[in-house]
């Protein structure tokens, strides 16, 4: 089909040299498409290779601690990916002698591995005719077939896969998926497209129809929900701080983060220095608090938007369990704290 040749052609002229497209081991293929879910391809990379570095086997991470784990992910967001990713590298390791099930139906079943992660390793690493559906792919199918069918429905996963498998050359699934990706990614994106350089400018329905900023078409908005944090560093006499493990369910589920709380809304400093001054988290008596942050740090995750302060609390006496500065940086933090710690001490 035109399309598909076309489209192949543009790929091979076009594709970024990845470390992970110059394999077909099913590990090093995993560990980028867990990290690259819900995460741009130059912020990704990075990590990939320290992963490789640290842990170049499917044994080798199965057997790291979570902790190291987290703290090589430290600042790649979505931490219940890292934690799926050492589960199931355990899982792999030790159930199946580190062999990768070989099957888009049998990589399902994996943890952390969703229908698109599974249909992309199926196809890079055993050529397996499976379509790659992700945001790219609804774009480019969209906007060349003028299709507006919303994305945000159930169903659309379905008729946009039965599309691409129909146009996917079946003797090479792995070189158009990668090829669709890519194209998405680099040529067909969200905001300001380059139709006038582009191989279908003569064939896009939407750009004859003038519809590329309607495509795809998507009707959910997504409910954002404000958070207001205040975490408390309490700090001895001899500079060690206390800190704690998120052990509740929710974001940054078992990284540390000095002690919390959390107000239901925008708090006056003074209603927080009076909670503070009367808080139960440790016995040492309070000396001095100091606000560290002239005005709120937002920080934005996908569903929740968050607005932190630091509090700067000392204390007479020695803080049980304490710790250095030097032997703080060693724990796994969520980014927004670990570049506090960075930039204040």
């Amino acid at each position: 089909m035109n399309f598909s040749n076309s489209l192949v052609q543009w790929y091979l002229n076009h594709k970024r040299d990845l470390p992970w497209r110059n394999t077909q081991n099913p590990y090093p293929i995993w560990l980028s498409e867990i990290m690259l879910q819900q995460t741009r391809v130059a912020q990704g990379t990075p990590y990939y290779l320290s992963f490789l570095a640290a842990f170049p086997t499917v044994f080798d991470l199965a057997n790291a601690s979570e902790e190291q784990v987290l703290k090589l992910w430290q600042g790649l967001g979505y931490y219940s990916r890292a934690r799926n990713l050492h589960k199931t590298a355990q899982y792999i390791a030790f159930e199946c002698d580190g062999v990768f099930p070989n099957s888009y139906s049998e990589l399902l079943k994996l943890k952390g591995v969703g229908e698109y992660t599974a249909a992309a390793i199926a196809s890079f690493a055993y050529k397996e005719a499976v379509p790659v559906v992700d945001g790219n792919v609804f774009r480019v199918l969209s906007r060349y077939f003028d299709i507006e069918t919303d994305i945000a429905q159930a169903s659309a996963k379905k008729e946009f896969s039965a599309l691409a498998f129909e146009l996917m050359p079946k003797n090479s699934p792995d070189v158009f998926n990668q090829a669709i990706m890519e194209f998405g990614a680099l040529q067909c994106v969200p905001k300001n497209p380059i139709c006038s350089e582009c191989v279908f400018n003569a064939s896009c329905l939407a750009l004859k129809k003038n519809k590329i900023n309607q495509l795809p078409v998507k009707n959910n908005k997504t409910k954002v929900t404000k958070r207001y944090f205040n975490y408390l560093i309490f700090s001895d006499i001899n500079g060690k701080m206390a800190i704690q493990k998120r052990t509740e369910k929710g974001i940054w589920h078992n990284l540390y983060e000095f002690p919390l709380v959390e107000a239901l809304d925008t708090t006056s400093e003074g209603e927080i220095i009076d909670i503070i001054s009367n808080q139960t988290i440790i016995s040492n008596k309070i000396v001095k608090i100091t606000l560290c942050n002239s005005e709120a740090i937002i920080h934005k995750l996908s569903h929740q938007h968050l607005y932190i302060n630091f509090w700067n609390v000392s204390v007479s006496g020695d803080i049980d369990n304490g710790f250095e500065l030097n032997q703080l940086k060693t724990f796994p933090f969520p980014i927004v704290i670990y570049n506090f710690i960075e930039s204040y001490f």
